[in-house]
């Protein structure tokens, strides 16, 4: 979201919530996209700039003199202190700062990452103009990472279509491998990005398509150099996220296919990681149709603990969830995350994430499983409409 004399009042009520003096804005060459989302800036900002938003009253701008360029989306309305050397930029920031309490994208102890883009010198330069600096974690929550209605519709039909794409391909390979003759990893994925391209669906890498061994790497993406064939008596592993050419909001999910009739080490994995993800999303659900306050952490927690009670505890070695926000993928709202970062942010209304919970057997077989989900006020969407409850079991 761009900041706007239009979507001002909706922040600074933002701002009042999180009981804090004002929101102050810092980048320089693109540091911090949060800020520079909200300023408006285009290309890099090759000088330091600031923007304070008080909790009430008008936006203050701190900018270099060379530098008026990031600052055309800055309503004209709006002040601007122009600097040239340091002595006047730290002035102009203790104009704007001192005694205050503002909010930035700091996180004590680097806790969450995602929101931890002002390097520690220029807090200590805020803090010597006379501020107090805390996070602005639920600010960005609020104002940058959440999903207006339009978003989630155009997300909503992303999910279908890649749902459906990621079935067909796991019939396909089954077909294939049934018949005798079958698909390379990495044939499965070129099809997959004709179907994204026909449906008007976009991409920036990927998909995954893995088989066997390979399903036990998070990250695999195939190529003709090491592809395998989607044989007969494997697990296929399909992670495919898209979204709409024009203006989408991403859809990410996990499916799992089997060549034959699965082993039954295969399904009692399957099993562990389905209950662990529906355990994440029966949480969450719970928690916010009561009103209570409720973070990714505990949802990663109520994951890992189905997990581990199966004895895969150690080969569950990623979060639960990453943000999805309106922009990014993987983007800086709450992730479900109380194992690689300490992620204690509330999951607020128009925030998204993934669920996709895994296990991975190093030279043997990994699954996953992901579906994504939206929190609305007193409930938790969950995209697509029907998940994967059962292992696909084709050839």
């Amino acid at each position: 979201m761009r900041l706007s004399e239009a979507n001002l009042a909706a922040v600074q009520a933002a701002i009042a919530e999180s009981k804090v003096d004002g929101w102050l804005l810092y980048d320089f060459r693109g540091l911090n996209p949060i800020a520079a989302e909200l300023v408006g800036v285009e290309g890099l900002a090759t000088r330091r700039i600031f923007a304070f938003i008080p909790r009430a009253g008008t936006p203050v701008g701190i900018a270099h003199a060379i530098e008026p360029g990031p600052w055309r989306h800055w309503p004209a309305a709006w002040p601007r202190t122009i600097y040239s050397g340091w002595r006047a930029l730290e002035a102009a920031l203790a104009d704007v700062v001192k005694g205050k309490t503002v909010a930035m994208e700091y996180a004590p102890g680097d806790g969450v990452p995602y929101v931890d883009r002002v390097p520690a010198g220029v807090i200590e330069m805020v803090r010597a103009a006379g501020a107090t600096v805390v996070t602005s974690a639920d600010l960005v929550s609020r104002c940058y990472a959440g999903w207006s209605g339009d978003q989630l519709a155009a997300h909503e039909r992303a999910a279908e279509q890649i749902a459906a794409i990621a079935k067909a391909a796991i019939q396909r390979a089954g077909d294939a491998a049934r018949a005798g003759t079958p698909i390379m990893e990495h044939v499965l994925k070129a099809w997959i990005l004709e179907r994204f391209d026909a449906e008007g669906l976009m991409t920036d890498h990927g998909p995954t398509v893995a088989v066997g061994a390979h399903a036990a790497d998070p990250h695999y993406e195939p190529d003709a150099a090491r592809a395998l064939p989607i044989a007969s008596g494997n697990v296929l592993l399909i992670d495919l996220f898209a979204k709409d050419k024009s203006a989408g909001i991403w859809a990410d999910q996990t499916w799992i296919g089997a060549m034959g009739t699965p082993a039954e080490r295969v399904v009692t994995v399957w099993n562990a990681v389905r209950d662990a993800r529906d355990a994440a999303i029966a949480l969450l659900s719970r928690e916010l149709a009561a009103g209570r306050p409720v973070t990714g952490g505990a949802a990663d927690n109520a994951a890992r603990q189905v997990i581990t009670e199966r004895g895969f505890g150690p080969y569950f070695t990623h979060r639960t969830g990453h943000s999805i926000d309106a922009r990014d993928l993987h983007g800086s709202g709450p992730n479900l995350d109380d194992m690689e970062t300490r992620d204690d942010r509330a999951l607020l209304p128009g925030v998204a994430f993934s669920v996709e919970p895994g296990v991975y057997l190093t030279g043997d077989f990994g699954i996953r499983s992901e579906v994504n989900a939206i929190v609305k006020p007193g409930a938790l969407h969950v995209t697509p409409k029907a998940p994967q409850r059962e292992l696909i079991v084709v050839g």
